[in-house]
């Protein structure tokens, strides 16, 4: 059955209901003068414009984004793992479409945020009155001698931007012989997915578990402590036997020398403060930083993210244009596809007040985040956001992180993955 979502639920659900009463929201049917294009059509950008047709039909919002399809980074470590099929990370935009939602192939190429106009590659100019942009990431290949974005598209991928690079990744490791090394090399803090990499270790563990189980992987991290750290380890230790000699994983922290710092990618040879690791397989994932067009549109900060009213996600450096998703300095939210979807809903309500001249809702946002150690064992973190001082909080109480290993549960966590990843994904394209 078909379910429709009034205004007053959705801004509810998205953005907090104190203060619901005082917008005053009534449908609006005039003709349509208010401009708002959305740079970007991944999880941020898709769910702000979906969100802002829903809450004021007439509202034009145009979407431009360079690429036909969209490939979620959630769920890719099932891709690379054997556990899933690109297709079923891959999505269009015809849903958005049918909300009315202009879409637009094309690359930005620029945003004049004086005269209010964006720029493509095709030779178009779009002109707005609100701008929502959200670039998601770029990386820092520099931080590693010898790395490079084309390396990373020929080579030695990083597939973390989910698509032939996820695929890449995991032909090379069907293709690698019984008794290879894979090397993970983890980026430096902050970067997208925060679990992301450790994930990923686990998932080409379970695989090589399987099918080629004299295999080693060997982590090089430039942190001493990652997401779930705990989980992650407890997980290791019963499914890959670490911190045993049989151990298929090695992690190499900082202080014990894993910041690689050169990679030859003739032999795959990586160099950090504990030597040279020779691999089979390597996947480096760079350092990261805002995507180009945020540097592009002077929309940065000397840290390389873009700074925003943590209410509204606009700009402090260009009114007008509002940031989401993570490219956003939205700290203590994570740069996750489940925190871009809720920045976005708040994002959205934010926009249609300030166009329709009513008061901003009270916020609030929500992430979970959920991982796979191995098939049948998921792990997850969840917490509650609000607004106070200016600034986003954590709501104390409000969170969960997995408890100690119980089969049944954690079974059920991974069920709760999956069915997380269609909601979104219905969410967010439907």
């Amino acid at each position: 059955m078909k379910q429709t979502i009034s205004r007053r639920s959705l801004l509810k659900a998205t953005a907090g209901a104190s203060a619901l009463a005082a917008m005053g929201i009534s449908p609006i049917a005039s003709a349509s003068t208010k401009k708002v294009v959305v740079v970007g059509g991944g999880i941020g950008g898709a769910t702000a414009a979906k969100y802002l047709k829903k809450l004021d039909s007439s509202i034009d919002v145009t979407v431009i984004e360079a690429n036909p399809d969209y490939y979620t980074c959630f769920m890719s470590n099932e891709v690379i793992g054997g556990h899933r099929d690109l297709n079923n990370i891959k999505f269009g935009y015809k849903g958005l479409a049918g909300h009315g939602v202009n879409v637009v192939h094309d690359k930005v190429t620029g945003i004049d945020a004086a005269n209010k106009t964006v720029k493509t590659a095709g030779g178009k100019s779009f002109g707005y009155d609100r701008c929502i942009v959200s670039p998601g990431v770029d990386f820092k290949y520099e931080m590693i001698e010898g790395y490079s974005a084309e390396v990373a598209e020929t080579s030695i991928p990083h597939a973390w931007k989910a698509g032939p690079q996820t695929k890449m990744l995991r032909d090379q490791l069907v293709a690698m012989k019984d008794g290879g090394t894979v090397v993970v090399v983890p980026p430096t803090n902050p970067f997208r997915c925060p679990p992301g990499p450790y994930e990923r270790i686990s998932l080409i563990a379970s695989y090589l578990k399987e099918h080629k189980p004299n295999s080693k992987i060997v982590v090089l991290d430039p942190k001493n402590k990652f997401s779930k750290f705990g989980l992650f380890m407890d997980g290791w230790k019963r499914h890959y036997g670490y911190g045993t000699e049989n151990s298929m994983i090695k992690w190499i922290k900082a202080d014990e020398g894993g910041t690689v710092t050169k990679v030859d990618v003739a032999s795959k040879t990586v160099t950090c403060g504990a030597g040279e690791f020779k691999a089979d397989v390597l996947n480096i994932i760079p350092s990261q930083k805002a995507g180009k067009i945020a540097f592009d549109a002077g929309l940065t900060n000397d840290k390389g993210w873009c700074p925003i009213d943590q209410k509204t996600f606009e700009s402090t450096i260009h009114a007008g244009i509002h940031v989401v998703g993570d490219s956003s300095v939205a700290s203590p939210l994570p740069k996750s596809g489940y925190a871009a979807n809720s920045e976005a809903k708040v994002c959205a309500a934010a926009v249609y007040a300030m166009l329709n001249g009513k008061d901003m809702v009270e916020p609030s946002w929500v992430n979970t985040c959920y991982s796979v150690i191995h098939p049948g064992d998921g792990i997850s973190v969840a917490m509650v956001y609000a607004y106070e001082g200016d600034k986003i909080v954590k709501v104390p109480g409000a969170g969960g992180l997995t408890g100690k290993f119980d089969p049944a549960l954690r079974k059920r966590e991974e069920a709760y993955a999956h069915s997380w990843f269609n909601n979104i994904t219905a969410d967010v394209f439907g």
